[in-house]
């Protein structure tokens, strides 16, 4: 059984969004991205309130636990986060990211989150300024910066989002995590790692792919130049 936390910062992590994977094969696509090594799988949970989609909810989650022992980070795009985040919990979910633009008290709750045994992130949208989340930042144990907006995969990366990767690192240091979401490919992977970014959210640049697993290594090798 893999370790279910999250991976320790410091190193490179590649997280496969399986929203552009086939939803027939699910089990099988999860099977296929462990044999590349990755650690976690990203999970993008839609409402259809937040973000013009929907997408899986906790039953589904409950499934794919069955048949994966991968870490389990789950992008809620949902309006109402407190009010679900128990049972993604009990579904599987082993990280949380909320987003900054529908949460009020965000520090309450990141503790929520870590009293029921998870870890927890918020998400800035494109729009965000990084002071929306600098007050609360390092309670985190990941950040999410999206360079995209958030609701579809197959969108082209956002070149002035990232930059916002910047400042997040400075505020949070080498001990959180900075994960990026957005048209993660081997040509925007590097410059992503140059801003300070470590976990890279990768859908239509991996599933697309006939070869998923030499997908994910392309992208791996990508961060490293």
């Amino acid at each position: 059984m893999a370790d279910r936390k999250l991976p320790k910062a410091g190193t490179i992590e590649i997280a496969p969004s399986i929203l552009s994977a086939d939803f027939a094969r699910l089990a099988d696509e999860l099977a296929v991205i462990e044999k590349a090594g990755v650690k976690m799988v990203h999970l993008d949970v839609m409402d259809g309130h937040f973000v013009n989609n929907i997408t899986m909810g906790p039953p589904v989650i409950a499934k794919l636990r069955k048949y994966s022992s991968l870490f389990f980070d789950c992008h809620l795009m949902i309006t109402d986060p407190r009010k679900y985040a128990r049972p993604f919990i009990e579904a599987g979910a082993n990280h949380l990211t909320f987003h900054i633009e529908v949460e009020k008290n965000p520090a309450d709750l990141i503790k929520m989150l870590h009293d029921m045994g998870v870890s927890a992130g918020v998400c800035l949208n494109p729009e965000t300024p990084v002071d929306a989340i600098e007050k609360f930042a390092c309670l985190c144990d990941m950040i999410l910066v999206m360079t995209v907006h958030p609701g579809f995969g197959a969108q082209k990366f956002m070149p002035e989002a990232a930059k916002k990767i910047i400042k997040v690192r400075e505020i949070v240091g080498p001990d959180i995590r900075v994960e990026v979401d957005g048209g993660i490919s081997v040509e925007t992977a590097p410059l992503a790692v140059s801003y300070g970014g470590d976990t890279f959210v990768a859908g239509n640049a991996i599933f697309s792919k006939p070869d998923r697993i030499a997908a994910i290594e392309a992208i791996r090798q990508a961060c490293k130049r």
